[in-house]
């Protein structure tokens, strides 16, 4: 037919080359932001170093060389010794896996804790929730630091006894931070279930016949994981700050175990002979929760629909 415009191969000018998930969208917003990108960079080589760094640096953490007690960095000791001689960076490396160890259990649990409630509250409605958050506001209500020092006084002897001095303390210190920390975590989940219970996939879920756990388990509790994953990552740097609180003060892991609050704590009297004792695990600490702060704040950005980057 004259006029008539041939079929062609090629596709629609506005028609889109592919679907994107909701993951990679995420991805490529959290990208943009260049902190967050790099900060996570970092975490991953600093859980590397302490991962793989004991197996290829082989000195001991305990092993003690009396001629260069307290001595600066060196070839032979790259972030010098303490006061017995022992090598700092093989303290370091270890008890990076364990203050590591602590942020990532003691996260866990305040998680899982604060989204069942959270969950709990934001499907129920009534004296449930009404109950469920007087427990929330109780829980805020309470001095951390205080509370936490003095659970851990009076049961570590008790769980030392019974499953030994290193797992005993590992176990007391993550249920106790995770069992302070999962209140911020609840709000932002029944939050969510107020706002999603209400949307129209949810209505239409409803009216097909799904029980309130389907509801629940498909449709509302993975579209309200988004402030989760912020509020985890905020809970990580909050529990190795306390962990290192708890053994600066004396009351963490047992004076054998080189924590990065451990060390701190060793190193306090030390300051004007030895500054690289304390200057090396304090860093470790600020350069790690820096990092999971900002990872958290781009998590932030990039699980927010209504923000535009």
């Amino acid at each position: 037919m004259a006029g008539s415009i041939p079929a062609s191969a090629t596709p629609e000018r506005g028609r889109p080359r592919g679907s994107t998930s909701l993951w990679a969208e995420a991805w490529r917003r959290f990208k943009r932001h260049r902190l967050a990108y790099w900060s996570l960079w970092v975490l991953g080589l600093l859980v590397l170093a302490v991962l793989v760094g004991p197996v290829v640096y082989k000195v001991g953490i305990n092993d003690i060389d009396f001629q260069a007690r307290l001595a600066p960095p060196s070839w032979k000791h790259p972030l010098g010794t303490d006061d017995l001689g022992r090598d700092l960076l093989a303290r370091v490396l270890y008890g990076g896996r364990i203050s590591l160890a602590v942020g990532l259990a003691s996260m866990v649990v305040a998680i899982l804790v604060g989204v069942t409630v959270g969950a709990i509250a934001g499907i129920s409605r009534g004296w449930v929730d009404a109950a469920l958050m007087w427990v929330t506001d109780l829980f805020l209500s309470l001095p951390q630091l205080p509370m936490l020092l003095v659970l851990i006084f009076f049961f570590r002897d008790g769980l030392k006894a019974i499953v030994g001095p290193e797992v005993g303390i590992f176990l007391l210190i993550v249920l106790v931070i995770g069992g302070f920390r999962w209140m911020p975590a609840a709000r932002v989940v029944r939050a969510q279930f107020f706002s999603l219970r209400e949307k129209e996939f949810v209505e239409a879920a409803r009216a097909l016949g799904a029980s309130t756990q389907r509801q629940v388990v498909r449709h509302i509790l993975p579209n309200s994981l988004g402030p989760v994953i912020v509020a985890a990552t905020i809970d990580v740097a909050a529990a190795i700050i306390l962990e290192s609180t708890l053994s600066f003060l004396g009351l963490g892991f047992p004076p054998d175990i080189p924590t990065w609050g451990r060390l701190l704590f060793d190193a306090k009297d030390y300051l004007d002979i030895a500054m690289h004792w304390s200057l090396f695990p304090g860093l470790a600490i600020f350069v790690t929760v820096l990092a999971i702060s900002f990872i958290g704040d781009g998590l932030r950005d990039a699980l927010d629909p209504r923000r535009v980057l």
